[in-house]
């Protein structure tokens, strides 16, 4: 994975958004463990950079 630098972060240039994976985005009836399913396999694959919705 490749990475650059985000401020006087190290991150991979390859992130994951998780807009989607929100309750405000998607409404009711959003898969939970689906979500951490695809969050846990970014990891995997070397994805450093989350995009987290707050």
């Amino acid at each position: 994975m490749k990475h650059t630098t985000l401020g006087d972060l190290d991150v991979s240039r390859i992130g994951l958004g998780t807009m989607g994976m929100s309750f405000g985005y998607t409404g009711a009836g959003g898969d939970d463990a689906e979500s951490v399913r695809t969050i846990h396999r970014a990891l995997e694959l070397g994805v450093t950079f989350l995009d987290i919705e707050s």
